[in-house]
């Protein structure tokens, strides 16, 4: 009985095509699965190929996914929120501090303080929690549109002109 199996590598040798059968299949980039990062996508776990993990971990973070240009309709538009209780956690000092966040969504989560905080959004329960405490938000006014009130002045200004003309004229 043998003890030890010779390794595929020296069986093969004199072997005109190594066990890859017929010469041709064994050439090319067609019988490897392409070239370089080919067949790393979502079909790799399926067919056994290279994996997502590898190519990750070679440093390929940008080679999956989409990427490119995105309208401005498209885009999603995000702000940046903060809770009360980071808030009071990390800025608050002082009663009667302002404190200023005019470029952040103030939410809800913890407790009120005394202080003044500027911010460009504030949710319903941050304002309530706040006032409660003594302290208050401070948003920015929004200015209502006279753009309205404009057109109907137009409109109605249309419909005299409209009226004039409409007038049959008088017979002698």
């Amino acid at each position: 009985m043998k003890m030890k199996k010779r390794t595929k590598r020296s069986r093969m040798r004199g072997a005109r095509t190594c066990g890859w059968g017929f010469r041709q299949k064994h050439k090319g980039p067609g019988n490897k699965g392409g070239h370089g990062m080919s067949g790393t996508g979502k079909k790799a776990a399926q067919t056994k190929q290279k994996s997502l993990n590898i190519a990750r971990a070679a440093g390929f973070k940008a080679y999956f996914g989409k990427r490119g240009y995105t309208s401005a309709a498209v885009r999603k538009k995000t702000l940046d929120c903060m809770n009360l209780i980071d808030i009071k956690k990390n800025m608050f000092k002082k009663e009667g501090q302002k404190i200023d966040l005019k470029s952040y969504k103030i939410l809800g989560e913890g407790v009120g303080f005394k202080a003044e905080i500027i911010a460009k959004y504030a949710s319903q329960s941050a304002i309530e929690k706040m006032a409660k405490a003594g302290g208050k938000i401070i948003l920015p006014v929004v200015k209502e549109k006279k753009t309205t009130e404009k057109k109907e002045e137009k409109s109605e200004a249309v419909e005299k002109k409209v009226t004039k003309a409409a007038k049959p004229a008088k017979k002698k």
